[in-house]
């Protein structure tokens, strides 16, 4: 009979996966920071009562945003780190759950903050 073959990712592909990761959190982080500096302009270029009430959703969202990139970043890097499928398919799983309890929190918080803002709108 003929052994059973344990798939294992080579060392050399793990760390090339790794400094890839490193680099498209740079490029992503560099992404955010510009996009914070225009959001921030337009902002402060448009104060009217309807634009500041939205500009905590606005601020929020982007927080978020930034907040699931981190953690996709983060799974990335630790399935670089993986020897092998199961492994990938704990981390994976890990993941999908705690990421679909934050996009709820996200959720909930978003539509509060929606809500009070369209509320302040109105006054």
């Amino acid at each position: 009979m003929p052994e059973k073959q344990i798939f294992e990712i080579p060392q050399q592909l793990r760390e090339l996966a790794e400094k890839n990761v490193e680099q498209a959190r740079t490029a992503y982080g560099q992404f955010m920071d510009a996009m914070a500096q225009a959001v921030s302009a337009w902002s402060s270029a448009s104060s009217d009562t309807v634009t500041s009430g939205f500009k905590a959703v606005q601020e929020r969202a982007i927080q978020f945003a930034k907040e699931n990139a981190e953690a996709g970043f983060a799974l990335a890097n630790e399935l670089t780190k993986a020897k092998g499928l199961q492994d990938v398919l704990r981390l994976q799983s890990s993941f999908t759950q705690k990421q679909m309890e934050s996009y709820a929190r996200q959720a909930q918080e978003l539509g509060r903050l929606m809500a009070e803002a369209a509320r302040s709108a109105k006054a």
